[in-house]
């Protein structure tokens, strides 16, 4: 396949098949379980089929992480469009939260992707650092969030919320985090 050159229809529709079944692979936890060539199977597709779009492992776990990335990305530019800077940003947070706890068996997965210093990896967190860049400059813009502090900063307590994922109340100490950044972001009167 070239790069400039579209799928077939076809070819298309195994590719998604391929990721969707990685997905749930992943979600289930069960990535570095399997087989390689059992994803084919799962996805009702030949082997030929899984290694000519996704010659590794790595390379569809790459592939499923910059679809979500693509789709987080997506979102943070839809709730700017749509609501106040403070309402995005708080949004797209506690989004961000919701998709971590969604898919803890991706977060793992990539977790060992990110060791093998993995650049699709590290691009897919530029444009999500650079999304929530765009959320906070446009909140500090409109007077609501503090102009002292950079979206590293809101990557750094997103990144800590996603690597504690372990702990047993989880989910409620994530959210009670989110809303700790979200009132220190919040420009005082």
């Amino acid at each position: 396949m070239t790069a400039n050159r579209p799928l077939r229809v076809d070819a298309q529709r195994k590719r998604e098949a391929l990721l969707a079944t990685a997905q749930e692979v992943f979600d289930a936890g069960d990535f570095f379980d399997l087989r390689f060539d059992d994803f084919a199977r799962l996805a009702g597709v030949g082997a030929g089929t899984l290694y000519r779009h996704f010659p590794t492992r790595e390379a569809l776990a790459e592939a499923v992480y910059h679809g979500e990335v693509a789709a987080l990305c997506d979102r943070a530019r839809q709730l700017q469009a749509t609501l106040p800077a403070a309402e995005a940003l708080a949004g797209f947070l506690r989004d961000m939260v919701d998709h971590m706890d969604a898919h803890q068996g991706l977060a793992r997965t990539l977790a060992t992707l990110m060791a093998s210093g993995s650049s699709t990896i590290a691009e897919g967190g530029r444009a999500l650092e650079r999304a929530v860049t765009d959320l906070v400059a446009a909140a500090v813009q409109d007077g609501t969030v503090r102009d002292d502090v950079d979206a590293g900063a809101v990557m750094m307590a997103l990144h800590g919320i996603g690597a504690a994922h372990d702990r047993p109340a989880w989910r409620a100490e994530a959210d009670g985090v989110i809303s700790l950044v979200l009132d220190g972001l919040r420009r005082p009167v």
